[in-house]
């Protein structure tokens, strides 16, 4: 479920939708999502001064809040 929520969230902002990846590593205690884009479109997940990226933690924060695993967002280059 949060893998779609990134994944929808990334390809509403980026130019090039078909770029975004996002890759579901399952850990003992947190669950990893690893969102990938086109180089171009990094500065537009990110926003100025990470607001954007923080924006979808918080997101992703709220819709994991009743699971007992940490939900955790790395955005690649």
């Amino acid at each position: 479920m949060e893998r779609d929520l990134v994944e929808y969230i990334a390809k509403s902002l980026v130019d090039d939708p078909s770029a975004v990846t996002v890759n579901v590593i399952e850990e003992d205690k947190s669950t990893i999502l690893e969102l990938r884009v086109a180089s171009e479109d990094i500065g537009k997940v990110i926003g100025k001064q990470g607001r954007i990226a923080k924006a979808i933690r918080t997101i992703l924060s709220a819709s994991a809040s009743g699971a007992t695993k940490r939900i955790v967002l790395e955005i690649l280059d």
